[in-house]
């Protein structure tokens, strides 16, 4: 089990409990301090239920054209990972922020568990670049796809489980009683760092009631998992929301606040050139692509032009030769080959989709913050932050997709519901990101520039956004 420092005694005094929502969620907080050995229980349930998902069906036959869900493990297991698991804990994000890492998180309960005997190295300068949320969301999303990750559990097994025995390695190296993997490897935790930055809900830190707690004695230090400066903390952003730190020198609470206000008031003074890359490249460029492809007119012609290309030049081989399905997926009993050609044109399909959507996202943005008055890259950084809520209702819509399918071949169709909901979210986003532009440039300027600015976000956010439509009401 993983080593934890449990609440501070007592004897140290609270806040006043206050009344209403922000008095229940100050309880809640209070509450997941005084549980932790059940939510530690609670991890290794997880954990076990994980492990069954990605093994079992491993050591099952690919299921035939005749099983259903609920006689198959393996289509189960697929069902439960990328039809409820992944789309959902996307949503959670934006509902109550990083809980899920916090609190259900298998990776990491184990990183955390193995860190007990950590070698405690210092912390590489490699290790700590800020470039490895988009630098792994990219890859995990790309080789996801290569491998077919969501239709076959060996590919699931092979990218869920490599990451999960990275971060138990990293934890054995570094870092003792800590998520070292969490903070700053893990492929999704950028991306859930985004999301957070909505939550109507976060553990907030008085700062007036912090220094003035250091007139008592010092209270036992907190282990703050993923290495947060609790201290300073001001968004969701990096808070894994594990209620540890709830009361710490009667300054720490779980509270709400307003969807608006991270995004609003603390992004702009923290944000930075990766994480604008992971949302105008990654989130809306390469994860665009990602669910694209396999549907995509123009993927097929491209892919048509360059074999007719190649047959003409008399070069068959690229055209007949596969990979080992853990380099591209190669299931021939399922009548499911990528030949060599066909894992070329996808790299290039999803690359190219991630250059045309980021650019012309970037041109956008770049427009807006003109608009604004002098050019400023900080500007240009924070307006990016605006995008958000597409950029995280977009890879719902692709996730939750799966969920769609799967459903209905078990004959369970929703069609006018299903376009009615995508329709909303879509529709919702753009609104919600016109809305976070229009607050972010209030920051700035005022009348004129201000509704340009907020116009512009606008249209960036439903640019992206008929890239969804495209996927679903025209393809």
């Amino acid at each position: 089990m993983p080593s934890v420092l449990l609440a501070p005694p007592r004897s140290h005094a609270a806040p006043p409990k206050p009344a209403g929502v922000r008095g229940a969620l100050a309880a809640l907080g209070e509450a997941m301090r005084r549980h932790r050995r059940t939510i530690q229980a609670l991890q290794w349930a997880v954990v076990g239920i994980y492990l069954m998902l990605l093994v079992v069906p491993v050591l099952l036959p690919l299921p035939p054209r005749t099983a259903h869900l609920w006689n198959n493990a393996t289509l189960a297991a697929a069902f439960a990972f990328w039809g409820l698991w992944w789309p959902f804990v996307l949503l959670s994000m934006v509902l109550i922020g990083r809980t899920w890492c916090g609190v259900f998180c298998p990776e990491g309960t184990l990183t955390e568990a193995v860190s007990r005997r950590s070698l405690n190295r210092a912390l590489p300068h490699w290790l700590t670049w800020r470039g490895w949320p988009f630098t792994a969301f990219v890859c995990t999303t790309v080789y996801g796809q290569m491998v077919s990750v969501y239709q076959y559990p060996a590919p699931a097994l092979l990218v869920l489980g490599g990451s999960t025995v990275a971060a138990m390695a990293v934890g054995l190296m570094y870092g003792r009683n800590k998520r070292v993997w969490c903070r700053y490897l893990c492929p999704v935790s950028g991306v859930f760092a985004l999301l957070a930055k909505l939550a109507p809900v976060h553990f907030q830190v008085d700062t007036a009631a912090w220094e003035a707690s250091r007139q008592a004695p010092r209270p036992p230090a907190i282990n703050c998992a993923p290495l947060v400066p609790i201290r300073t903390m001001q968004g969701a952003s990096a808070c894994h929301m594990c209620g540890r730190c709830s009361s710490y020198r009667g300054a720490i609470a779980l509270a709400p606040r307003s969807p608006q206000h991270e995004v609003v008031n603390v992004a702009g003074t923290r944000a930075n050139a990766w994480e604008t890359a992971l949302i105008l490249f990654g989130l809306m460029g390469v994860a665009v692509g990602a669910f694209h492809w396999s549907a995509s007119p123009w993927f097929v012609d491209a892919k048509q032009a360059v074999a007719d290309a190649l047959v003409n030049a008399g070069v068959i081989w690229p055209l007949a030769q596969s990979a080992p399905w853990w380099l591209l997926t190669d299931y021939p009993g399922q009548n499911d080959v990528l030949t060599l050609l066909d894992g070329a044109m996808l790299l290039l399909y999803i690359a190219a989709t991630a250059i045309v959507c980021g650019g012309a996202l970037s041109a956008m943005l770049a427009a807006s913050v003109r608009a604004a008055g002098a050019w400023s890259w900080p500007r240009f950084h924070h307006l990016a932050q605006a995008l958000i809520p597409m950029a995280g209702c977009g890879v719902f819509l692709g996730l939750s997709a799966m969920t769609v399918t799967m459903l209905h071949a078990e004959g369970l169709e929703w069609p006018q519901g299903v376009a009615v909901a995508r329709a909303l979210l879509l529709a919702g986003a753009v609104l919600w990101c016109g809305w976070l532009g229009w607050d972010i440039a209030g920051r700035w300027t005022g009348g004129a520039r201000r509704v340009a600015v907020a116009a512009g976000t606008t249209v960036a956010a439903a640019a992206s956004g008929f890239c969804w439509v495209l996927l679903f009401w025209i393809w």
